[in-house]
């Protein structure tokens, strides 16, 4: 219960700044850790995240006493920071804002009117909301990692904590699948360029000449995220565009429509909405070249004699794919990464359709045939797919499971060890509990008492 809390407890900080205060809860203190202060709203805002993702809650004060434990840990985490002169400047809080804003974008294409439509906010007011949440959960991060900085496991520490699980309590670990690819890029023809491009200026006139921009946007082209929108992108700053969209998108004036402009995604006109300070909010018009289909047969055909020297000449996976793969992993082997973990095994959650209905007929060891293919910045292209580990859904062991248990028996004495830097901090810190909050367990085992 308490690292499921531990965990869903993370998400409430990056959502806390999204849920209006109770306008009808009586503020007060709910508590005081050297100068930093935890009021009864605060409290109750958490609460209510909470509430809002796990619906229901058969023990209300055993949940406010865990977020209380947790908001508490932060502000010593703070307090500290203080007294140790940890600080970050406004330009790094920026720039992790920033990531984890581009981060809800990509979830929902590129949209920013879906994230304001949620949080009944502007760009602008969710941003300035999250930068104190922000800036406290990396004061908190540095503090652990300085605290637990010199932390290491021996394999006799893993055994040890894996034995000491009951087995009814250990979690089923989920089916795995480790694969790599070898990607051939058919090319597009001059021809294909050239006729994307006549396409474009051709809407650029229609617009000049009285057409709806958004109108165009929504018939013809190619970004699925906006293209509903009319191409519309919402507010933007620096920093989340392709450069060199932004380096045009930005010069343009109200109104005003872009030549044609080449990015990794294709080929874009802009238009100018309207500017706001620093950010300015565009619609574009992407078209995305496609090679012949005289091409794609070529490449189809290609990936398929590519297959069989590597199955008749028994060549090993990553030395195929650095000499014939087109796609940029090649050099780390032509191992595909899971972005959500950073870690080559995928979970089938994690794994998109089409990859999954050809890995799920493959052994490892085996070769696909080859697959058409959609790269990250939307471009054509085909591959073959060799599948190097299949784990089906099994109780965790030591032999197949190691670096997973590694990785929870060495967070768990991470964890320990700050649990017990907390206690000893806590003795030399200046705290005050509101009375209505001194029966919570926690606060006992801190050493305050009632």
């Amino acid at each position: 219960m308490k690292r499921l809390f531990l965990i869903i407890i993370l998400t409430i900080n990056c959502l806390q700044f999204v849920i209006a205060q109770n306008s009808n809860t009586v503020d007060e203190i709910v508590a005081v850790v050297g100068k930093e202060i935890i009021t009864r709203s605060e409290l109750e805002e958490e609460f209510g995240v909470y509430l809002a993702q796990t619906k229901d809650i058969s023990d209300e004060e055993t949940v406010r006493a865990m977020i209380l434990e947790h908001m508490m840990r932060q502000k010593l985490f703070a307090h500290q920071a203080q007294l140790d002169s940890v600080e970050f400047s406004d330009a790094e809080v920026d720039a992790r804002v920033n990531y984890q804003f581009n981060y809800w974008l990509s979830q929902v294409g590129g949209n920013t009117k879906i994230i304001e439509e949620a949080y009944h906010k502007s760009i602008d007011e969710i941003k300035k909301d999250m930068r104190p949440v922000i800036r406290e959960q990396m004061i908190a991060e540095q503090i652990q990692q300085t605290i637990t900085a010199n932390v290491t496991i021996t394999p006799s520490e893993v055994k040890k904590f894996f034995d000491k699980i009951p087995y009814d309590s250990l979690p089923m670990v989920q089916p795995a699948y480790e694969f790599g690819h070898i990607v051939k890029m058919p090319p597009v023809s001059e021809e294909e360029i050239a006729a994307i491009k006549e396409r474009l200026n051709g809407f650029r006139e229609r617009v000049l000449n009285g057409e709806k921009f958004s109108m165009l946007a929504r018939l013809y082209s190619d970004d699925p995220g906006s293209a509903p929108d009319g191409g519309e992108l919402g507010f933007v700053e620096r920093g989340t565009l392709y450069p060199e969209f932004e380096a045009v998108a930005f010069n343009l004036k109200s109104g005003e429509i872009s030549q044609v402009v080449k990015t990794k995604a294709g080929y874009h006109i802009i238009q100018m909405i309207e500017r706001r300070g620093d950010k300015i909010n565009v619609a574009h018009i992407l078209l995305q070249p496609k090679p012949s289909a005289d091409e794609q047969v070529r490449a189809i055909e290609w990936l398929d004699s590519v297959r069989q020297v590597i199955i008749n000449e028994k060549m090993e996976f990553s030395a195929a794919a650095l000499k014939y793969s087109d796609d940029q992993n090649k050099n780390s082997g032509g191992w595909v990464v899971n972005p959500y973990t950073n870690s080559y095994k995928f979970e089938k959650e994690a794994i998109d359709a089409s990859t999954f209905a050809t890995l799920s007929k493959l052994i490892p060891g085996q070769y696909s045939e080859p697959v058409a293919y959609v790269t990250e910045d939307g471009q054509m292209a085909y591959r073959i797919i060799y599948l190097r580990t299949k784990v089906a859904a099994h109780k965790p062991n030591l032999r197949e499971d190691y670096d997973l248990i590694k990785g929870a028996a060495l967070e768990e004495k991470k964890q320990g060890l700050i649990h017990d830097w907390i206690l000893e901090k806590v003795k030399v810190t200046n705290i005050r509990i509101n009375e209505n909050y001194r029966n919570y367990p926690f606060l006992k085992e801190w050493g305050i008492s009632e």
